[in-house]
Formats: structure tokens, sequence, C-alpha cells
């Protein structure tokens, strides 16, 4: 059970779904960046509208929400979002560290609508050479290099 601040917070996603469903910007998927009792960060899936299959609700949410706050990193924020986060958004949570996520719909209901990630969820856990897109290992010095060289810098930043 949610409490009314974080039931607001979700119905907003929710209502993001809906406005960019309805606005023609892609499918029906709505997130929003909280930091305390702000939103920090709102984004809905564009996928459709800017050609780009990275723009979904969660993606273009962090990506808001690293720009308000200057940061690459959304520890201690809370991510709500109006259905179950895709491999994709997963992987871009993982690396923003909020400290949770509250969704809505489920990657079930996703998929009675054609949102089916199983196929991601599959070729992420088969072997390489079995994946449907190949994936050519090309190992080259100057990409050693470059790791080498990152490895020694002291001016890097890590994250």
């Amino acid at each position: 059970m949610l409490t009314e601040r974080e039931n607001k917070f979700l119905e907003r996603a929710i209502e993001l779904s809906r406005e960019g469903m309805k606005g023609g910007k892609g499918g029906p998927f709505g997130c929003v960046i909280v930091q305390g009792d702000e939103i920090v960060g709102e984004g809905c899936n564009q996928v459709t509208s800017s050609n780009d299959p990275t723009a979904h609700a969660e993606v273009v949410a962090i990506r808001d929400a690293c720009k308000k706050l200057k940061t690459y990193q959304l520890e201690g924020c809370e991510v709500y979002t109006s259905c179950e986060p895709c491999p994709m958004c997963l992987g871009a949570i993982y690396w923003a560290r909020p400290k949770r996520v509250v969704y809505a719909n489920t990657k079930d209901d996703a998929a009675s609508i054609q949102f089916d990630d199983d196929f991601i969820y599959k070729e992420i856990a088969a072997p390489m050479n079995d994946r449907k897109i190949s994936f050519v290992h090309a190992p080259h010095p100057k990409a050693q290099k470059v790791f080498q060289d990152w490895k020694e810098w002291e001016g890097k930043t890590e994250y």
C-alpha cells in the first residue's frame, strides 16, 4: 500500500504515460524522478516521435533529472514509473543508482499490449554465438591501450 505522497508521484507518472500516448510521442509509458518531495525529472516514451529507440520514459526522466541536478547519479532519489522497466531501462536505473523504484503495470501487462521484453531477456541470457543479432569480438591493441591509459589516469572520475 502506497502512502499519499507515493501515490501522488506514481499518478504523475501514469498521467505522463497518457499525455505522451495521446500526444503521439510514443508508447503508453511515463516516469518521474523524485528527490525528497520534489519531482526533479519527468519523461514519457518518445521513441516514435524522436526516432530514438532509447527514448523510453525512464531514460528520458533520468536524463532530465541528471541535467537538472547536475550529476550523473541519482543516489537518494526515487523512480516512479507507470510500468515495470524493460531491460534497457533497468540497466539505466542501476547505472543512475536511485534508492528505489515504484511501478504500476508489470512486464506481463506490457506484453499483453505488444510491448514484450521477453525476447531481450532471452537474448541477454543466450551465449554470444546463439544471439539473433551477430556479435563479433575483434580485440584490438589500440582499444586495450585506451583501457590501460584509463587505469593509470590520475584525473579520472570513477563511477
